[in-house]
């Protein structure tokens, strides 16, 4: 049976050297094995005996080396593993990612038109990957590991009417792994006017609208609260867009931002949505992609 790691992708940028060290803590509170991954096209063949001229493999060699390093002195008990893959990298880290327990890649910082470039690898990666894919920024700190009891959250965004089992599956586990409460997020719009074609719509019941959408969010949580009974829930049904619901609420210092993502292909190609952008280009927190049917 192959073993299943935490993947961590790097470039060389310190925004992938955070991902991977978050990365790394994830590993050891999952017990899974880490492993590095440079991939780019003009990589030497691995068999090759030696480095041609203008060969990138040796340098990509060595800042991983250097990276394990960092890693393994902080996680001692930690096995890592490094490797490279000539490869285009979106594609080359989809593949790479399949059989593996997770993804994790880190992403730009945000403000003004820079906040709009999370980073084009990283974005087509988290649209296509068939596993999580955690997306880091590169100032966010992992936690220590077994820091049960901390006053951070999960923050999950969920949609009342296709609520994604394998997010919410992930959201608990996770939760539950850190000791942390669960926060379940459903933003949700008034009917419109619209709605209603050409007829004079009814006046708007916005309380009874929400309790309708409450009661909801509560139904679809009820299976995953009795298999993680000791996870502490908060339901918050907000007024207002899925997206700024979910980044409000993670605002208030979310460990981890959980999102899903359908498995539907465009014309162009699998394709987030847009809560999935608005999230993952101005969320400071760590924000792990969930797909799902």
């Amino acid at each position: 049976m192959t073993t299943r790691h935490v993947l961590a992708g790097l470039d060389g940028s310190p925004r992938s050297e955070s991902a991977a060290m978050w990365a790394a803590a994830q590993a050891q509170r999952l017990g899974a094995p880490l492993r590095l991954l440079h991939v780019w096209p003009w990589l030497s063949d691995e068999n090759l005996d030696r480095a041609e001229p203008g060969d990138l493999r040796p340098a990509a060699l060595d800042a991983l080396a250097r990276v394990a390093d960092r890693i393994r002195l902080a996680h001692p008990d930690l096995t890592v593993e490094t490797a490279v893959r000539p490869d285009d990298p979106v594609d080359g880290l989809v593949a790479e990612a399949r059989e593996q327990e997770l993804l994790v890649l880190g992403s730009r910082g945000l403000g003004g038109f820079a906040g709009l470039l999370v980073g084009s690898v990283s974005l087509a990666v988290a649209a296509r990957a068939t596993v999580p894919t955690v997306l880091v920024r590169e100032a966010a700190a992992p936690l220590p590991v077994g820091n049960a009891g901390t006053s951070g959250e999960v923050v999950v965004g969920l949609d009342s009417s296709e609520p994604g089992e394998a997010v919410l599956a992930f959201a608990f586990a996770e939760a539950e792994r850190r000791g942390a409460t669960l926060r379940a997020v459903h933003g949700w719009e008034p009917l419109s006017a619209w709605a209603y074609g050409s007829m004079m719509p009814p006046p708007m019941d916005i309380p009874g609208q929400e309790r309708t959408e409450a009661a909801l969010l509560s139904q679809h949580l009820a299976d995953h609260r009795r298999r993680h009974p000791d996870v502490a829930i908060v339901e918050d049904v907000r007024l207002g867009g899925g997206a700024k619901a979910l980044l409000d609420a993670a605002a208030a210092g979310a460990e981890l931002v959980v999102i899903g993502r359908r498995e539907r292909r465009h014309r162009l190609g699998m394709l987030l949505g847009p809560v999935a952008h608005a999230v993952l280009h101005h969320s400071t927190a760590p924000v792990a992609v969930v797909p799902h049917p």
